[in-house]
Formats: C-alpha cells, structure tokens, sequence
C-alpha cells in the first residue's frame, strides 16, 4: 500500500516551512549568539524566539500548520498521531525541580534566622540519635522524608510525562485512535514516520499525524553536552575541514501521512510518498557510531530494498552532518560506499541547528520540498569540504525524483527513508 504526506507544518530558528525553506535557499541561518541562562556561558543558539521556547507551543503550531496544509478538518477521530521527541518535557521537569529547590532553601533561611544555640544543639543530638539507628520512629519519620520534600505536586509531574504531548494533540484534533511517543535520540523523527506508516499499512488507520518536536534549550542539556565537547564555540559548519561541533535548535516538523486511496478520494495535493525505511541499531556504544559502519549500512540497504530501488536512482541525500568529529566522518564514508559518486549532498543543521529528535523531521520536509520545487538546499556554514563528495554548496535546481534522508542518534540509533515524487 502507498503511503502518501498530504500536508506538512513545520517551524524552526528560520521560521515556519516557507520561510524556513527560502531562507536556506539563500543560505541564510538561523544560529545566532545566546545566553539564555545567566549561570551558562554564550554560545550559538538555534532559537525561534529570543528565549527558549516549549514543547506543547511548538506541537500546537506545527499541528496546526500540518491540518490546514492538508485542508483538513476537524474533528478527526480515526486519527492515529505519533509524535516523537527526544527530550520530552525536560524543561519544564528543570524548572520545577529549580522552583522546589528554591522554596526549600527560601524555608532554611528563614528557619535559620530564628535559630538560637539550643535549637541547633537539639538539631545535632537529634540528627546524631538517627545516624545511630536509635528509635524507630525517628527512622521512619527519616526514611519518609523524601517523599514529603517533593518539590512538584504529581499533577504537575504527570503532565510532563514523555508521552503527554502526542496526547495533548490527539486531544486537540478529537482523535480516538492509536497515540505513539517514539523516542530514539537523533532518530526519532523518522522511528516517528516509520510507525505511522505501519499503522496505515496494517490497516489500523487510514491516516496518521507523525513527526517529532524539540525544545531542547534547557541548563542541563547545554551543560551535559558541553560537558562532552559536542557542542562548537562559533557555529555550525557540517562536513567542514575544520568543523568544531553542533549546534542545539529549537524546532519541529509534523506530517498528515495517507493511504494514497484516501487522499486520491479526497482530492489531496501530494507531497510525495514513503518508499522505503530502514532501521537498525549499533549496539555498540552509549554516544558515538560503530566507525566499522555495518548496522548503518544495513539500515540504508534496508531502505533501498524496501524502495525497490538501487542506490543509482537516488538523486539527494540529506545527509544528518552534525559537524561532529566522528559523525560526519562516520556519515561521508557510509556514503562514499553505499551511493554513485554524483549523487547530491547536503545537511541543513548549519542553517537551523541540531534539533537532536526532530532533525530527522526537519530533513523529511526539506527533502519533500526538494521534490516539490526540483531545487536542492546549500550545506550551510560549509567553507572548506573535509571529504571528496558532491555537496551542495549553493542552491540548485537539479531533477529530484528520490531523496534519502538519513539520522544517526545516540545509542547507535540508525535510520534512512526514502521519499520518492507521487507516481
């Protein structure tokens, strides 16, 4: 069965996907110089707005964007949504847990102030009686007192479950189908696509709204890829000689996937249609690739195979070039061996940022406007190719019948799709 894209809503740091795609056409970005948190130094930041933004803002706008590209009406109770991040809700789990800390440390302030010698002296004996195991009462009352220190109320806690914003939009559009929240690091845009596509496939709908969105712009992401070293000191420069590391962007891309039946029936415009998937793991290391390649390869073969096609058909690949030591070396040899040395090469994160879990979301629509208007987008923030392949260095116009596009994430996370014009 074909499984068509009838409507697409994106945003990211270039703004919605019209904007977001003339502007990469200019080899514009959307990375510029931040410090959204005093404690953090600045660095490039790939931010919509001034300041970091949230997941169910993003989700709304690009579901809402997506329902009226597809003019689609609501409401749609057949719908099966799977919406995918990475990152979930971390930060708004960050700032409860920085508001409980705080009202802890507001109450031992103003405990302490009217503290005499003897309160702190019954403190210490009381204290020194617990670390004794004397009373088992006094244990208990111990033992208890995390859960009575919680700094967020469960209410609050449950609405940043990880899987809370695939139901907030499958609330917002009246769906009672099935409702998935893949996560699979870097990969979870197209792990997304992929679900829906087996959902339609196997019958269980006729249609489905997938992607993934990210708002990854929090203290403890900055820190811990910092931390790393992942994270580049001016800019985003993917497959550069002197590439220094990526940069984290806000950003998101939904699609209305469609038996191609159904979207005939109804006189849809068509994107174009998912030929093929491939999806496989390392299982190798927590955060860098298998440099051997083989799970990675097996994954695009996969793709190809599924496509019913060779790797000569294909015209475009959005490559992930994180501008990562290891990933674009890892990325460029996969390439070298598995397609024709002519075939085109590009990666937009230069242009929009690392959207770590939706940048695989991001590439399925460039890819899908590739298609549209026959033109391939520049590898922006490249200077100087560190590898022998046929990038894009500005926007051209070039016959686009089938594009890949490919996502490699954490844990050794592989995944490629074909998208191929509407037959």
């Amino acid at each position: 069965m074909d499984v068509v894209i009838t409507g697409i809503g994106l945003v990211s740091a270039l703004g919605t996907l019209d904007c977001s795609w003339k502007r990469l056409l200019s080899g514009e970005s959307g990375i510029r110089q931040h410090q959204p948190f005093i404690e953090l130094e600045r660095r490039p930041l790939a931010l919509i707005g001034t300041k970091p933004t949230d997941l169910i803002t993003l989700i709304r706008q690009v579901l809402a964007d997506a329902l009226q590209d597809a003019n689609l009406t609501l409401p749609l109770p057949d719908c099966g949504i799977v919406i995918g991040s990475s990152r979930g809700f971390q930060a708004n789990l960050e700032l409860l847990a920085r508001e409980g800390r705080g009202k802890k440390e507001e109450g031992s302030s103003a405990t302490d102030s009217v503290t005499d010698v003897t309160d702190v002296r019954k403190k210490e004996e009381g204290r020194r009686k617990k670390e004794e195991g004397r009373g088992e009462k006094e244990e208990e009352r111990e033992f208890s007192m995390p859960n009575a220190q919680c700094p967020m109320p469960n209410s609050q806690f449950v609405n940043f479950l990880p899987h809370m914003g695939a139901i907030a939009a499958a609330r917002a559009i009246g769906s009672m189908g099935p409702v998935l929240a893949p996560m699979a690091a870097c990969a979870t845009g197209i792990w997304s696509i992929a679900r829906a596509v087996d959902l339609i496939r196997t019958g269980e709908c006729q249609r489905a709204i997938a992607g993934a969105v990210e708002a990854p712009i929090t203290p403890l992401t900055l820190a811990g890829f910092s931390r790393m070293g992942a994270l580049a000191n001016t800019g985003c420069y993917p497959f550069d000689e002197n590439r220094e590391g990526f940069v984290l962007g806000e950003g998101g891309a939904l699609f209305v996937l469609e038996s191609a039946e159904l979207a005939r029936r109804r006189g849809a415009k068509i994107y174009g249609r998912v030929s093929g998937l491939g999806l496989t793991n390392d299982a190798c290391h927590a955060n860098a690739p298998d440099l051997g390649g083989e799970s990675a390869i097996a994954a695009v073969n996969q793709c190809l195979k599924r496509s019913n096609l060779a790797a000569i058909d294909i015209d475009f690949i959005h490559a992930h070039g994180t501008a990562t030591e290891l990933n674009d070396r890892h990325e460029a040899l996969l390439i070298e061996k598995l397609f024709h040395p002519g075939v085109a090469v590009s990666s937009t994160k230069g242009a929009t940022g690392h959207t770590l879990g939706a940048s695989g979301a991001l590439g399925v629509a460039f890819c899908l406007m590739s298609i549209k208007y026959q033109m391939l987008p520049p590898c922006v923030g490249m200077k100087k190719p560190g590898f022998e392949l046929d990038f894009v260095r500005c926007a051209r116009s070039a016959i686009v019948r089938n594009a890949v596009c490919l996502s490699f994430g954490f844990g050794g996370q592989n995944a490629a799709i074909v998208l191929s014009g509407d037959r």
